[in-house]
C-alpha cells in the first residue's frame, strides 16, 4: 500500500463492477451532443440564460464532463469560467461580485467549473475563510440564488461524487503520468488527507443549501463515462426545448443520479444532524 493511500473506508458501494465500454459511451454520448445543439439553439432563439455550477471532489471528473457539454458547442454562446483564487481587490468585494460579473446574459450557456460554493466546502475545510464568512455565505447564498432564478435564469448545481480509493487512484495517475502533470495541484493531497472533512462540508452545504427552487444534484462518478452521459441526459431532461427527441432524453439512471438527500451515503447521513455546522 502506498504510504499516502487512504483505508479502506465504509462508503455507498458504486451499484456497476465493470466501466462502460467506449463503443456504446461514444455513441450516446453523440446523441446526447445533437440534443444539447438543440438546446443551443433555443437558449439563443428564445433568450434564455443557463448556468450549470460544476462542484464536487477533487478529481471527481468535473472538467471532463465540462468539456463533453461544450464540445461541439457555439463557443460565442457558450462559455466556460474557471476563477483563479481571488485578486486583493476581489477580497475586499461583497463575495458574490466576482462570480455575478460571468453570469450568463440572455441567450447565453455558462459552465463554471467550481463556483461561489468554494465557501461551502474548499474554504472553510481550509481554512481560507473565518467562520464569520462561512455563516454569512450560507446565509445569503438562498437569497442570491432565488434572485437569479427570479430573473429568469436556469440554474443547475450538481455535484459529482467519488469514492475515496477511486479518487487516490486518478491522484496517483496524475502523479505518475507527465502530461497529466498540469492536472497536479497543491490541494489534491490534502482532498485525500481532509477526505472526511470535505465529507461533512458537502453533507451540511446540502442540508442549507439544497431546496425546492434550487436543488443539489449528485452524480455518481466512479465511472467517467456513466457520470458524463448521466450529467447530460439529467440536464436535458430538465429543460423543455423544441424538437427534443424522447428515445434519446430519457431520465439517467437512477443509481448514478439522484437528489442529495437519496445519493447521500448512508454511513455519513449522521452528518446531517448536529454536526452539520462547519
Amino acid at each position: 500500500m502506498h504510504e499516502n493511500q487512504p483505508k479502506r473506508g465504509i462508503e455507498y458501494p458504486y451499484p456497476y463492477a465493470d466501466r462502460m465500454k467506449r463503443k456504446p459511451y461514444e455513441k450516446e454520448l453523440r446523441k446526447l451532443q445533437v440534443e444539447l445543439l438543440k438546446v443551443q439553439r433555443w437558449v439563443a432563439g428564445d433568450r434564455q440564460k443557463i448556468a450549470l455550477l460544476f462542484e464536487g471532489r477533487d478529481a471527481a471528473g468535473k472538467g471532463s464532463t465540462i468539456k463533453r457539454f461544450t464540445e461541439h458547442l457555439n463557443p460565442r454562446q457558450a462559455r466556460v469560467v474557471a476563477l483563479p483564487k481571488p485578486s486583493d481587490v476581489e477580497r475586499g468585494q461583497w463575495y458574490f461580485q466576482r462570480y455575478v460579473a460571468h453570469l450568463p446574459t440572455r441567450g447565453e450557456i455558462v459552465f463554471f467549473d467550481r463556483s461561489w460554493y468554494n465557501r461551502a466546502g474548499v474554504e472553510p475545510v481550509m481554512g481560507f475563510c473565518k467562520p464569520s464568512d462561512y455563516q454569512r455565505f450560507i446565509h445569503q447564498v438562498p437569497h442570491f440564488e432565488d434572485a437569479l432564478i427570479e430573473s429568469g435564469l436556469h440554474l443547475f448545481k450538481l455535484w459529482f461524487d467519488v469514492g475515496r480509493e477511486e479518487q487516490f487512484r486518478r491522484i496517483e495517475s496524475r502523479r505518475q503520468d507527465p502530461l497529466k502533470h498540469w492536472k497536479l495541484s497543491p490541494m489534491d493531497q490534502e482532498s485525500i488527507d481532509r477526505f472526511d472533512a470535505y465529507t461533512k462540508a458537502r453533507n451540511a452545504m446540502f442540508l442549507i443549501t439544497d431546496s425546492p427552487r434550487a436543488p443539489w444534484t449528485v452524480i455518481r462518478s466512479d465511472d467517467k463515462k456513466r457520470a458524463r452521459l448521466s450529467a447530460i441526459r439529467y440536464v436535458l431532461s430538465q429543460l423543455d426545448y423544441p424538437d427534443k427527441d424522447p428515445r434519446v432524453v430519457r431520465l439517467p439512471d437512477p443509481l448514478l443520479v439522484g437528489t442529495a438527500a437519496e445519493m447521500l451515503p448512508l454511513a455519513n447521513r449522521s452528518l446531517f444532524g448536529n454536526d452539520a455546522e462547519i
